[in-house]
């Protein structure tokens, strides 16, 4: 049986207690952004991103194992590294 995701919305009273309560994921030393200006909003554009495709593919043990164990995540990480070696071949 496959474990659902779900979202989880915390309201912006919730996200400072939890950081005051030391539960936060964020980084202490986290840059803080600065708010975006009108300007950004004029020049922004919807991308949407290309679509997957579901395949069945036979990895060494040792690699799936490698990028497991760094995590949730790790089928995107996966794409990730795929992604960044077609990239590079297209240079």
């Amino acid at each position: 049986m496959t474990q659902k995701n779900t979202t989880v919305r915390y309201s912006l009273n919730e996200i400072k207690k939890k950081v005051a309560r030391g539960e936060s994921k964020t980084r202490a030393n986290a840059p803080e952004s600065e708010p975006v200006g009108e300007d950004f909003w004029k020049r922004a554009r919807v991308v949407m991103p290309s679509g997957k495709t579901s395949v069945h593919l036979r990895v060494d043990s040792d690699v799936f194992d490698w990028f497991k164990k760094r995590g949730e995540g790790h089928l995107t990480r996966m794409n990730a590294v795929l992604r960044s070696y077609v990239d590079a071949q297209k240079s």
